[in-house]
């Protein structure tokens, strides 16, 4: 069985990779995709608040990584608590490919440019993980505290994402 991971119609805003769909994952390697989508997004906070001026924009990068830290924080506990492993896989080296070809892009960047390219970045990001958590990850875990963490953290993404798109409006920036 496949599992479509990433949207085809947002992967062009996120990475210049294709798009990547895999063969069903195991919670291992879901814990790994997601562990790793958290982190990337924290680097993009920490770009955000090492780049902008925009007290918003800062706001909401200090936000990204207190929420992601805090859930990846959680992710280790439990991974250290089942003494388990995570396992990488293509849809995390997929990730972690797109996310350095992005920060490339976000540090070329300057004043409300950057704002907005981070802004629309953070709303693209958050829809595509909030999808691929929904649609491919909760239905596919098997270990009930993996998906307890990752219910959790879709509850708090989900806010991410409107916040994100608030921002995307407030800021004027275009589609």
């Amino acid at each position: 069985m496949r599992h479509p991971i990433l949207s085809l119609a947002l992967v062009p805003m996120l990475f210049s990779a294709p798009a990547v769909a895999a063969d069903a994952m195991n919670d291992l390697q879901i814990a790994h995709a997601a562990y790793t989508a958290g982190d990337i997004d924290i680097r993009y906070a920490h770009l955000a608040l090492a780049l902008s001026d925009n007290a918003d924009v800062r706001d909401f990068a200090n936000t990204m990584v207190r929420d992601h830290a805090a859930v990846n924080d959680a992710a280790i506990a439990l991974v250290t608590e089942l003494k388990v492993t995570p396992e990488d896989n293509a849809l995390s080296q997929a990730l972690v490919k797109g996310a350095a070809d992005k920060r490339a892009e976000l540090m070329s960047l300057e004043g409300e440019a950057f704002d907005c390219a981070y802004a629309t970045n953070e709303l693209a990001y958050h829809q595509v993980v909030n999808k691929t958590i929904a649609e491919s990850f909760l239905p596919a875990v098997t270990v009930a505290p993996l998906k307890d963490l990752l219910e959790d953290a879709l509850a708090t993404f989900i806010q991410h994402e409107g916040h994100a798109e608030h921002m995307v409006a407030q800021l004027g920036c275009a589609s």
